[in-house]
């Protein structure tokens, strides 16, 4: 799929001798940037009838719970090229971070395992549900080695305390960030925003005015907004607030796309547009109590979005996504088609480790919130 990218990123440059570069380089030498095949791409786009029906507004959704057959949302995206970068530096392992029920952290687990890799995965806590429960065991099934830190700092120290563990071992550790949201994984969303404006080309749907997408830790927002202005697309996006643990703002979103930039630009002499923190948009009325925490109304819309239109949301992320998408639209009846990326992976936990284990299993610190509701 990044082979296609040419065509639109040919549209953003002016020079006809960048354009033909850009062309040569990506119908050819994709694979000079370190990259794992985990995604079956392009991802479908359809409208959603009964959404807007109900809204009165053209809606439409991308379906990125679709990337992977196993484990689909938005982290195989990021991961394909994370976990290749991490492989073309010679690690052994990867260290990531995330809250008690990460499903990034599962992700990279999963993932990383088949391309034997080891994990290490250092969590914060969250609101524990049964689905946090059921996610920690299965990342101790799926072998990551698993710590906690009830603050950031506290978690910090211990992930430095076991990256020296880990190079004094050999492992070479190769760093992830929470969600992915480096330069190197934010390139993910950089190519799914050239998938989408070729979508568009082909007529597959018209170019919507908004893309709500669900924002935590920052790269599926910083690549679209790179990459839909790099394919000449006046789309909005509006990253809808799911964070409140260090999230981000316009500010480290514009950042993170600039490295993205540099980076494509240092690897591939590919020429990016800059963007300022006007090219973000973030809502920031649907979080709730905090990162996990449950949201009536956003699990009534998905509720009745999987009754009307078969698809299913998660309420940390996407149902929140969702209910902003609900509340703009009612508000902006006159607006033109928008779209809903949907990030979430439908897979279940019972597919992916077929025996969960006992949960005394985990490091005891761990165990505490299995024996105290």
């Amino acid at each position: 799929m990044i082979g296609k990218l040419s065509m639109h990123v040919g549209q953003a440059v002016s020079a006809e001798g960048n354009r033909l570069a850009l062309e040569r380089w990506f119908g050819q030498n994709m694979r000079e940037l370190p990259h794992v095949s985990l995604t079956t791409l392009p991802t479908r786009v359809h409208r959603l009838s009964h959404w807007s029906d109900l809204l009165g507004i053209e809606v439409w959704v991308k379906r990125d719970d679709e990337t992977n057959r196993r484990y689909g949302g938005n982290k195989p995206r990021k991961l394909e090229f994370l976990l290749g970068e991490a492989l073309q530096a010679g690690s052994r392992r990867v260290l990531t971070f995330g809250g008690l029920g990460t499903h990034h952290g599962l992700a990279t687990a999963l993932f990383a395992r088949e391309v034997g890799l080891r994990v290490g995965v250092g969590l914060l806590y969250q609101p524990v549900t049964a689905a946090v429960r059921e996610n920690l065991l299965a990342l101790h099934a799926l072998d990551a080695e698993l710590f906690y830190g009830a603050r950031v700092p506290a978690l910090a120290a211990k992930a430095a305390w076991r990256w020296l563990q880990y190079v004094r071992a050999g492992e070479r550790p190769y760093v992830i960030p929470t969600g992915g949201s480096s330069a190197v994984g934010t390139l993910g969303y950089v190519n799914a925003a050239f998938e989408f404006a070729e979508q568009v080309s082909a007529g597959d749907l018209p170019v919507p005015d908004r893309v709500f997408v669900a924002l935590g830790s920052g790269g599926t927002v910083a690549g679209l907004a790179l990459g839909l202005k790099a394919a000449g697309l006046r789309t909005r996006v509006v990253g809808v607030l799911v964070s409140d643990i260090y999230p981000p703002s316009p500010r480290k979103l514009c950042r993170l796309a600039a490295r993205t930039a540099a980076y494509l630009k240092a690897k591939a002499g590919i020429p990016l547009p800059a963007l300022t923190e006007e090219d973000f948009f973030i809502e920031r009325g649907c979080l709730g109590a905090g990162y996990g925490a449950a949201l009536p109304p956003a699990d009534a819309v998905a509720t009745w979005l999987h009754q009307h239109e078969g698809i299913k949301l998660d309420g940390t992320y996407t149902a929140k996504a969702a209910l902003a998408l609900e509340r703009w639209t009612r508000q902006h009846r006159t607006a033109g088609p928008v779209l809903f990326w949907l990030t979430y992976s439908q897979a279940r936990v019972v597919d992916l480790v077929p025996a969960l284990p006992d949960y005394h299993a985990l490091p005891r610190e761990l165990q505490r919130f299995f024996e105290n509701p």
